[in-house]
């Protein structure tokens, strides 16, 4: 297997990025949107971070982006600045090489070098495996599940909450 490098995005990325979201939106249930997101929409989101405490990262393998992570606001209010949301996806293709661990890896050491950041919070859709041994593999503590709380593909899902302070 090739090196995993892991850079901040530019601009030029977006489209990637796009695309490995895009294509859990369409095949997916690690987010809940059921329609595809715009490059306009993309570059809202874009925008948001690499500023105060949001980050965002990006892996490549032999100059192909495969994957990123983000740090995003958790609530809009302002006692809630020092806990983030985070999101990991990885290209459908490029699973189970270790770019989702070289990911968390990454982005949990942000976290823990920004003073602004006391809790990392992620919410993943109920029955992904992969996704929870991840978290629980870094540190995160499972905090509960909301039952069916969404729907998508005819069926309703619910999701699990984890937390780690940092």
């Amino acid at each position: 297997m090739e090196n995993i490098t892991l850079r901040k995005p530019v601009q030029g990325d977006l489209q990637s990025l796009l695309d490995i979201y895009n294509y859990e939106v369409e095949n997916g249930t690690a987010t809940f949107d059921l329609h595809p997101k715009t490059l306009d929409d993309f570059k809202v989101w874009y925008d948001s971070h690499n500023v105060d405490n949001h980050p965002l990262i990006i892996a490549e393998i032999g100059g192909e982006t495969v994957g990123y992570a983000s740090l995003s606001s958790y609530r809009d209010k302002e006692a809630f600045s020092s806990t983030v949301e985070l999101s990991i996806y990885v290209s459908a293709n490029q699973r189970g090489r270790g770019v989702a661990n070289a990911l968390m890896s990454e982005i949990i050491d942000m976290a823990k070098k920004d003073d602004r950041t006391h809790t990392v919070v992620s919410v993943i859709t109920s029955g992904n495996e992969a996704s929870e041994h991840l978290h629980r593999k870094f540190g995160f503590k499972y905090c509960g599940t909301m039952e069916e709380v969404g729907k998508k593909f005819g069926k309703y899902l619910g999701t699990d909450s984890y937390t780690l302070l940092v």
